[in-house]
């Protein structure tokens, strides 16, 4: 009798974690196949031609920070725009399209939130 209990609590207990893993898998399966990046003409958004990276960020997001830290650590000159005290940041940031940043310009690619290989793939292909 107790036995059997124990079972049937198992095969509930293996039913849940099943589809705990189902629905966390299918909740991450979209960012699977999403590029790490947009590709497009941003050339407007540059304060000027020397200039091939700007970064939208705020001064709290630590993901900005760690961006800012990691183009400094690499002597590589950008443009820093706050959204949070810039309207015109703010506004260029909503035109882009932003949901979310840090959101870094490198030469014709828009990549949104911290992402390293994305960041490092597009410094080597356009700014050196």
């Amino acid at each position: 009798m107790i036995g059997k209990k124990i079972k049937v609590v198992a095969v509930y207990i293996l039913i849940l974690v099943a589809g705990l893993g189902v629905g966390l898998g299918l909740a991450r399966l979209p960012a699977m196949f999403k590029k790490p990046y947009v590709e497009g003409n941003y050339a407007a958004y540059f304060p000027d031609t020397r200039t091939k990276v700007v970064v939208y960020g705020t001064e709290t997001c630590p993901f900005c920070i760690k961006t800012r830290a990691y183009l400094k650590e690499r002597n590589i000159a950008f443009a820093d725009l706050y959204v949070d005290n810039s309207e015109k940041a703010k506004k260029e940031f909503g035109q882009l399209g932003g949901g979310g940043v840090p959101m870094i310009l490198v030469g014709n690619r828009r990549i949104e939130g911290f992402n390293q290989a994305a960041l490092d793939d597009a410094l080597k292909k356009f700014v050196n």
